[in-house]
């Protein structure tokens, strides 16, 4: 970088203690975070822009040329103008020769021309040294110094020398700078600011599904079947009742579908006995977005909570505690204490706040500023085996809530099973697969495998007259 720098110095001789000076062409909101930004890092700037009187807006310290005035003055060039624009530089193309334009244009839509505005910058002017940077970094990141806001800053480009130059000056600023290898790379950075919540997508899909599903499933069967059945109407039931029974069986599913995709690939490694081969992309899909499936589930859970806090303040339960007492005054009875009543109330309640709190551990150390601050196998223990007893112990929440319920036939409201049974299938199965491979003899087998031991295969071969041949 000492090198860059001397060159850029090199080039204004009247930049004292500064890194050297930058050019930005244009002067719009990107332009003028950026070029503040690099004034407080210690560069030099010039802006090049059509009006240069027109500088009010620009940041105090910066000087303001003609573009051509302001390309004569530094080696590189931040181009921040819209791609529409780019036809101007063809006019004095000889004084940008050998020049680094860091294109950081993005486009309206993805994949709206052939090419990337990189790429199309590089054929306009052939002679120049086209690096794709700073377009994932907003103006507001730049403005705040980049401490509530993404650090990550990828570079792309056919000529080294000019990525360094270009990842120096990143890094001086406090960005953290990719390299993703050649323009060809452009159109996919260009693509990546224009996605909206990519690896949210699945999980939002699957937690909007199944809360539909078990809504319509508990209306049917709480509010529906009363209505029909003895003609009482409890819609009532449904603000609260109804959505706190859903809440925490969408919280339950979703978080044994963050532990599934695992267990399906360990099954996987077992069957194909080796590592090597690629795993189905669906599985890929479903396994690169286990976070945020996570994350949903911990919302959901969340709202359980919220929703459980309020219970003892509703009308319709002070209103049946109130019929209870008085029915309780006017027979002169006192209801005896029961003391499996009590270890079934007491082990619900403590088993739903060791889950929760160990379904929060995991959502904080799922946090960027968390899981780097913890190495891979403390990572991984919290993820994994802290996220296996987190799922135990809301299945076991929620077994116990259901205690013998489900023995009765009353429960059985058209035949249909109480929700919650519904909602034990997935969790036990990933509990019952997980406890078949954490077993010595399963486990042993597939940490082999994961170290890059591969179960030899019998090949079959034949001789002249087509007999079999085993090695």
């Amino acid at each position: 970088m000492e090198n860059n720098c001397f060159n850029m110095t090199k080039l204004c001789p009247d930049a004292h203690n500064t890194l050297g000076t930058v050019c930005i062409f244009g002067t719009g909101d990107f332009g003028r975070s950026l070029g503040l930004r690099l004034l407080q890092a210690g560069y030099s700037v010039v802006f090049g822009s059509r009006n240069p009187q027109n500088s009010s807006l620009l940041p105090k310290g910066a000087q303001v040329l003609s573009h051509v005035e302001a390309a004569q003055t530094s080696r590189v060039i931040f181009i921040a103008v819209h791609r529409e624009n780019y036809e101007f530089l063809s006019a004095f193309s000889q004084e940008l020769a050998g020049k680094v334009l860091v294109d950081i244009s993005n486009n309206l839509m993805k994949n709206q021309y052939p090419e990337s505005n990189a790429e199309y910058l590089a054929k306009l002017l052939p002679q120049a040294n086209v690096v794709k940077a700073f377009n994932t970094v907003s103006a507001w990141a730049l403005q705040s110094g980049s401490l509530d806001a993404s650090r990550q800053v990828f570079v792309c480009g056919d000529n080294s020398e000019s990525k360094q130059m270009v990842m120096d000056i990143a890094r001086s600023l406090g960005l953290t700078a990719l390299d993703q290898g050649s323009l060809l790379a452009a159109k996919e950075l260009e693509n990546y600011p224009l996605q909206l919540f990519p690896l949210w997508r699945l999980p939002i899909y699957i937690a909007t599904g199944l809360t539909a599903a078990f809504f319509i499933y508990c209306v049917l069967t709480d509010i529906v079947y009363t209505f029909v059945t003895e003609g009482k109407n409890n819609s009532y039931r449904i603000v609260i009742s109804i959505a706190n029974r859903v809440c925490p069986i969408v919280s339950l599913i979703m978080l044994s579908l963050c532990y599934l995709p695992g267990v399906i690939a360990a099954i996987l490694q077992l069957y194909n006995g080796t590592k090597y081969k690629r795993f189905p992309d669906w599985l890929d899909k479903w396994m690169l977005c286990r976070k945020q499936l996570g994350l949903v589930a911990l919302a959901f859970a969340f709202l359980h909570v919220l929703y459980s806090l309020i219970i003892p303040i509703r009308y319709y339960v002070r209103q049946r505690q109130n019929i209870y007492i008085i029915s309780q005054v006017k027979d002169n009875k006192t209801l005896t204490f029961d003391s499996t009543m009590s270890w079934r109330s007491d082990s619900f309640y403590s088993l739903g706040i060791l889950g929760f709190s160990f379904y929060v551990l995991l959502g904080i150390t799922s946090l960027p500023s968390v899981s780097n601050m913890v190495n891979w196998r403390e990572f991984r223990f919290v993820q994994s085996k802290l996220g296996h007893i987190t799922l135990l112990l809301c299945t076991a929440h929620t077994l116990v809530y259901g205690w013998n319920k489900f023995l009765y036939v009353s429960r059985y409201k058209w035949y249909l099973p109480p929700a919650y049974v519904l909602s034990l299938i997935v969790p036990c199965i990933v509990l019952v697969l997980k406890l078949i491979l954490i077993t010595p003899c399963v486990d042993r087998v597939i940490t082999r495998i994961r170290q890059g031991w591969e179960r030899k295969s019998v090949h079959v071969l034949h001789d002249t007259s087509g007999q079999p041949l085993f090695l």
